[in-house]
C-alpha cells in the first residue's frame, strides 16, 4: 500500500533555507530536493512542497497573489510551552503571543519566506 499524504505548496524565495527551517525546527524530513528550485518535505501525513522562484509552481502563481497569505499549516504539539522554549532557544521568532480558546492554545511563527506555521496544543 502506498503511503498517502495531504500536500500543501508553499512558495519560498530560498529553498535551502526553507528546508533547513522545516527539518531543523519542525521535525520534517526530506523526501526529495531539486537544488534551489524545489524540495519535498514530510511530517506524518503532511507533504509540504517548497517551491522556489525557478519552480513551475512558483511561476504559475499570479503576481497579485505572490506574497505569503493568511493561510497556514497547522501542526499539533503535545506541550506548546516546551516547543516555544525550544524554538526560542534556536533563534526562531514568533508572530504574536499565545492565543487560547475553547479548543486549545496556539501560536504563530513564520518560515524564512514569511509563510505562517501554527503550533497548536489541543485543550483538555
Amino acid at each position: 500500500m502506498t503511503e498517502e499524504h495531504a500536500s500543501v505548496r508553499y512558495i519560498v524565495d530560498d529553498v535551502p533555507a526553507a528546508v533547513e527551517f522545516y527539518t531543523t525546527h519542525l521535525g520534517f524530513t526530506v523526501r526529495m530536493t531539486a537544488g534551489t528550485a524545489f524540495a519535498d518535505v514530510v511530517r506524518g501525513p503532511l507533504r509540504l512542497l517548497l517551491s522556489g522562484p525557478a519552480s513551475s509552481g512558483a511561476r504559475a502563481t499570479p503576481a497579485d497573489a505572490a506574497a505569503p497569505g493568511r493561510n497556514r499549516i497547522h501542526l499539533v504539539v503535545t506541550d506548546l510551552d516546551a516547543e516555544i522554549a525550544r524554538l526560542t532557544g534556536a533563534g526562531v521568532r514568533f508572530r504574536g503571543e499565545v492565543v487560547a480558546g475553547p479548543g486549545g492554545r496556539q501560536i504563530l511563527l513564520a518560515d524564512p519566506a514569511g509563510n505562517l506555521v501554527e503550533l497548536f496544543q489541543p485543550g483538555g
